[in-house]
């Protein structure tokens, strides 16, 4: 069984909802871009599959994550191995233009004119985020995405 989950819920117009699961718990929501059957650029979130997690040190979004996360940041988690993108973050924010083809993470959710938010991101995002870097440093560094609509 896979210890991290990333279960795909409901589509809006431009953005998809998405559950965390951690060890066969709810973790928080994830927000992402549209679902597309051809990928555009920074508009269309990772297709179903399994991928790799890890710690990306270097990134740029460290230089933010870092000093507003002293205690916390490691570096930013990463899901790797997906065909066609690189450098997908877990990571903050409200919106699905502010998504970038990585999952945003969410307290609550709702919809909006048609289009999924994700609230009181950056709780979420501090509850999620040592929970993942021990997942990853057990050896638990794979997560599964599924399309559950």
């Amino acid at each position: 069984m896979n210890a991290i989950k990333i279960i795909r819920v409901a589509e809006g117009k431009n953005s998809t909802l998405s559950h965390l699961y951690i060890g066969g718990l709810f973790c928080c929501y994830l927000l992402e871009d549209s679902i597309r059957e051809e990928k555009i650029q920074g508009l269309t979130c990772i297709p179903e599959g399994e991928y790799g997690l890890s710690l990306n040190p270097w990134a740029g979004m460290n230089a933010r994550y870092g000093p507003k996360y002293p205690k916390l940041h490691e570096g930013m988690v990463e899901i790797t191995e997906i065909p066609n993108y690189q450098l997908v973050f877990i990571h903050i924010g409200n919106y699905h233009t502010q998504t970038a083809g990585c999952p945003l993470t969410g307290s609550y959710w709702q919809r909006l004119d048609g289009d999924y938010q994700v609230l009181h991101s950056a709780a979420a995002y501090k509850y999620m985020y040592p929970l993942l870097v021990e997942e990853i440093r057990r050896g638990n560094a794979r997560v599964v995405v599924e399309n559950r609509f």
